[in-house]
């Protein structure tokens, strides 16, 4: 039996997107190796070229470059197989440049969320990259659908649904991330997969839709199936695999962590966020450099008026530093207790699926 996720011409053979993880966690590696076993794999373009020689001095620039060289490097270990995308934030600063440089890449998909990606379709004109928005509402989903379709006369390719239970950066109030019930949030995934089929029904074309915030095994990802999506992201579930980006120590943290360490947290750019609990987040008295030199990460970040540098603590974590670093995670990352391979997981999102050996 097929299950393959089809996306507006794109074919992925197992319905799994691997989520974009920023910094540095989701980059080729991991990407490359998700879509050699017929997944979507996704390169976070959040600071992607922080391990550059020049990007202390011109980061953005050095970004820019970045993508494209790791677009070519995880397809070159995904052999044909699957898809490569990556996930830009709308929050990034000269968003349209990472958009258009991910397109010249050759970059099969583009997942974006933190904001509102309203002039995403009018940077891949006449390209094969698809695009996704990331919603977490049925108001989010109606809102980006009426405007690409009153401005530019087009429905998304697919649409990517973040739960609450998800990692890094999150599309809800803090109160709402405290109190939001399972059962509640399953009624919001079905209207945002009626607004998919409203617009869908108008453009003739299936709009598929994945469902991503908590999907760690297979039941998980049946539950999601069965709600009626197309198929799901996972982010969490790829960090504590060897083809991981991210520093063994990084890796670490969540087989360390037990359920109590997965906490929210403010994040400086204002958003709330979860994390893994670690020194850094305890540390209430956090002093900035005196050195201190902004990355261009933000378009509306102000480092007059935060606590600390967001692309500082997230590339400490990454690195290994992490009594330095903040250390993103899903709410499931305390289920991690081993090391795997991405093969060994996406055999068992192939079961769930269906699929057949």
């Amino acid at each position: 039996m097929s299950r393959a996720l089809m996306i507006n011409g794109l074919t992925a053979p197992v319905p799994v997107i691997q989520g974009g993880m920023g910094v540095g966690v989701s980059l080729s590696g991991l990407a490359g190796n998700v879509a050699k076993c017929g997944g979507i794999g996704i390169i976070s373009t959040a600071q992607i070229g922080y391990q550059e020689p020049e990007f202390e001095e011109h980061p953005i620039e050095t970004n820019l470059k970045a993508i494209a060289k790791h677009i070519r490097r995880a397809k070159e270990i995904a052999g044909g197989c699957g898809a490569v995308g990556v996930n830009i934030m709308v929050a990034t600063r000269r968003y349209e440049e990472y958009v258009k440089a991910a397109v010249k890449a050759g970059a099969d998909l583009i997942i974006s969320g933190a904001g509102l990606p309203a002039v995403l379709p009018s940077l891949v004109e006449k390209s094969r990259t698809r695009i996704a928005p990331v919603v977490s509402s049925i108001k989010s989903a109606s809102v980006i659908c009426r405007l690409w379709d009153r401005k530019y006369k087009r429905c998304p390719d697919l649409m990517v649904i973040e739960g609450p239970k998800a990692g890094g950066h999150l599309g809800f109030a803090r109160e709402e991330l405290e109190k939001i019930t399972d059962a509640e949030y399953e009624k919001e995934i079905q209207g945002i997969m009626e607004v998919s089929k409203e617009y869908g029904a108008k453009y003739g074309y299936h709009i598929p839709v994945v469902v991503a915030g908590g999907i760690y095994d297979g039941t998980d990802m049946e539950n999601a199936l069965k709600l009626g999506a197309d198929g799901v992201q996972v982010a969490t579930r790829f960090v504590t695999t060897y083809e991981c980006d991210a520093s063994d120590r990084y890796k670490q943290a969540y087989i360390d962590a037990e359920e109590e360490d997965i906490v929210l947290v403010q994040s400086p750019v204002g958003m709330p966020g979860r994390a893994v609990k670690n020194a850094f987040i305890l540390d209430k008295e956090k002093d900035k450099p005196e050195n201190w030199k902004c990355h261009q990460c933000l378009e509306k970040c102000n480092p007059a008026n935060i606590p600390y540098c967001i692309t500082d603590a997230l590339v400490n974590a990454v690195k290994g530093n992490l009594d330095q670093g903040l250390i993103f995670c899903g709410s499931n990352a305390f289920r991690a207790k081993k090391l795997e391979h991405v093969s060994e997981i996406m055999e068992e999102y192939k079961k769930a699926a269906g699929m057949c050996e």
